[in-house]
């Protein structure tokens, strides 16, 4: 049934901002806009060791009611430095959502989440699940 990851996408009244913000904040471009680079209605970046897509779209095209508060499924991105992520985004102008907290039994999954300058929640952990799995990719030479 679910396979993986493929897209998040996020709503932006001001896309062109935020295309800006996104890659100022993860240290690369998108690869793709569409229709163009100057007048775009959806940016895409493609991040991490699998490449999944995080995609941008002009709050026009939202379905109605959907850019009016933070909300829906909050994503989490695995990162390598928790604490140092978090910084990083409020420093460029998100705000907190919810603070660094451990998960479970404590067994190393640990979240915080951020709502960006454009209203949409974005998740960060660390996930020891995904790092196992990450190992075992790259042992066997595979990839996602």
């Amino acid at each position: 049934m679910l396979r993986g990851l493929a897209t998040v996408s996020f709503f932006a009244t001001d896309l062109p901002a935020a295309r800006d913000w996104y890659a100022e904040v993860l240290g690369v471009a998108p690869y793709y806009a569409f229709p163009n680079a100057e007048a775009p209605g959806y940016v895409e970046f493609r991040l991490g060791d699998h490449q999944h897509e995080l995609g941008l779209i002009d709050a026009r095209y939202a379905p109605p009611g959907q850019t009016e508060q933070p909300g829906g499924a909050v994503v989490y991105w695995h990162v390598d430095d928790l604490q140092g992520t978090l910084d990083r985004l409020l420093a460029h102008g998100a705000t907190e959502h919810l603070p660094v907290t451990a998960q479970g039994d404590g067994e190393g999954f640990v979240t915080a989440s951020v709502i960006d300058p454009f209203g949409n929640i974005l998740g960060i952990m660390t996930n020891p699940h995904y790092l196992e799995m990450l190992n075992k990719m790259t042992a066997t030479g595979s990839r996602a």
